[in-house]
């Protein structure tokens, strides 16, 4: 790895492990007044509608035809199914509990790349390892065996990012953040005839609360995190790009709890605990590349 990507890296990690840990509660926030198709559908046009008219003041060319078909495929699986099923199941889905599920995604982007010929390392399989223990200590806890529907849209929400994730550095992408910007673009144009076709609508007067975690959505969910995420995915192995899955639920649950009045079981607790450690081997198997 470069060194001037090294020197990136952490700030591309701190964005998509702490600023993404909070937008489960942002959600939760904005589902208030907004349906959750229209929701993803609007978080994503906006962003991404910024970020492509900041590139362009700065001359950065269009992307191809072919750029175009790779991008809109990935915005489709990441952001109007990853994401829009995401805010589907968190109508009644704790937040904490949502990202909790979501620590499953880098098992699964691990097992599709080995399919893909990816050669995982020892390190790598054991922070993986501890990852899924983590998860199965955590299951104990009452609050997702009370919802199967939303944990059926969680597993599928995961998956669909999980596959984009696999597919992502082997596809012609254009460089830098107009990957991003032509992702969220897409995900966005195509989130929105989703949320007509279920009969959502924009609400005509949403509670402040509600937009206000929009904008934060839109600005530090979408324009930030999710470019640093676009970033890892090319310059980062697979396993330490998806880790954030890890430390989301972490930072979920303590935001869930202090502003959300969400219950932390033990099992939680000590469920994060054993996945950090996972993080953390994911992370030096990665360091000594």
């Amino acid at each position: 790895m470069p060194s001037t990507s090294r020197l990136f890296l952490p700030f591309c990690l701190a964005a998509t492990w702490l600023v993404w840990g909070s937008t489960y509660l942002a959600i939760k926030y904005a589902l208030l007044s907004f349906p959750p198709y229209v929701l993803s559908g609007t978080r994503y046009l906006f962003a991404g509608g910024l970020l492509l008219a900041w590139l362009k003041w700065r001359g950065t060319p269009w992307p191809t035809l072919r750029q175009l078909g790779n991008t809109s495929l990935i915005g489709l699986l990441m952001l109007t199914l990853g994401n829009g099923l995401t805010c589907v199941a968190e109508l009644t889905l704790p937040s904490g509990a949502t990202a909790l599920i979501v620590a499953g995604t880098p098992l699964l982007t691990v097992g599709l790349s080995q399919l893909l010929g990816s050669r995982i390392r020892g390190l790598e399989w054991c922070g993986i390892a501890l990852g899924l223990a983590g998860m199965v200590v955590m299951y104990n806890d009452a609050s997702l065996a009370s919802d199967p529907r939303g944990v059926a849209l969680m597993g599928a929400a995961c998956l669909a990012w999980a596959v984009a994730s696999v597919l992502m550095p082997r596809l012609d992408l254009p460089a830098g953040p107009m990957s991003a910007a032509m992702q969220m673009l897409a995900g966005g144009l195509i989130s929105l005839p989703v949320a007509l076709i279920a009969g959502e609508r924009f609400p005509p007067s949403p509670r402040l609360e509600a937009v206000a975690a929009l904008a934060y959505l839109v600005v530090f969910g979408s324009i930030i995190a999710y470019s640093a995420f676009v970033w890892l995915l090319r310059h980062a192995r697979p396993a330490l790009a998806t880790s954030s899955s890890y430390v989301n639920p972490l930072v979920a649950l303590s935001l869930g709890w202090l502003f959300a009045d969400e219950q932390v079981s033990p099992s939680l607790l000590l469920g994060m605990v054993i996945i950090l450690a996972g993080v953390g081997l994911i992370g030096w198997a990665t360091a000594r590349k």
